[in-house]
């Protein structure tokens, strides 16, 4: 896919693995809206990103269906549509047994990572349709896959995901719509209590996740990776 002409929508894009990879869209020439829940975040994060390319963005919590449908309109009445959907919005509860973990916080864990996910994809198709086709690339991980004690909350949104994003897949192609699936390991940034550091430098950086993003934007149209794994090439010995 060319990308000079196209309109992407990030969601998280503010920073860590969202703000990656609207600076590499930016940079590829693509025109970029960015959303996250925090204004102060927002406003900061244009500021830097206008100076490489068209930018622009909305206050949206992703739990919302009503602020995701806002959030489309707006792109569309600044850019004209959308061609590209990039799925990074989430939130990671990590260290509480489900005895000790609150219903909130998993309620709040699923709506984010997994209906949030649905309401985008739910109103972005359309849009994508309109425009010739397009690419939908959700943001998942390893732990959708491979569960872990003190996780259940995350592992059971990112099970889900993983679940959604293949029937999507398999319903949207037809449709021109390519939807792929990224699976990072772990990732140096501040997501889960995390914080990046050079004791942390053997971890993935968000720019490994940005690259892959354009890597799967620039493969030929007849070749869809649906589901792509990505991990620490040489993490310290336990």
């Amino acid at each position: 896919m060319e990308l000079k002409d196209k309109i992407a929508i990030v969601t998280g894009g503010t920073k860590g693995i969202g703000r990656a990879i609207a600076e590499s869209l930016l940079k590829a020439g693509a025109s970029v809206f960015i959303c996250a829940r925090d204004k102060f975040e927002l406003k900061r994060a244009l500021e830097k990103l206008s100076a490489l390319g068209k930018v622009d963005g909305e206050i949206c919590d992703v739990r919302s269906e009503a602020q995701v449908e806002a959030m489309f309109s707006e792109c569309k009445r600044v850019f004209g549509g959308v061609d590209i959907l990039v799925n990074n919005a989430g939130i990671g509860i990590i260290g509480k047994t489900v005895e000790e973990m609150s219903s909130e916080d998993f309620e709040h864990t699923l709506q984010t990572n997994l209906l949030g996910v649905f309401y985008t994809c739910h109103h972005a198709i359309p849009l994508i349709k309109k425009r010739g086709g397009g690419y939908i690339i959700n943001i998942s991980s390893l732990a959708g896959q491979n569960a872990h004690p003190k996780m259940a909350a995350y592992n059971a949104s990112k099970f889900g995901l993983n679940g959604f994003s293949e029937a999507l897949m398999q319903e949207v192609r037809a449709d021109n719509i390519k939807v792929t699936t990224i699976c990072p390991g772990s990732v140096n940034t501040f997501f889960g209590g995390d914080e990046p550091s050079e004791d942390q430098a053997w971890q993935l950086q968000p720019e490994d996740i940005a690259q892959t993003v354009l890597d799967l934007l620039a493969m030929n149209a007849r070749a869809l990776p649906s589901k792509i794994e990505i991990r620490p090439s040489n993490p310290p010995k336990k």
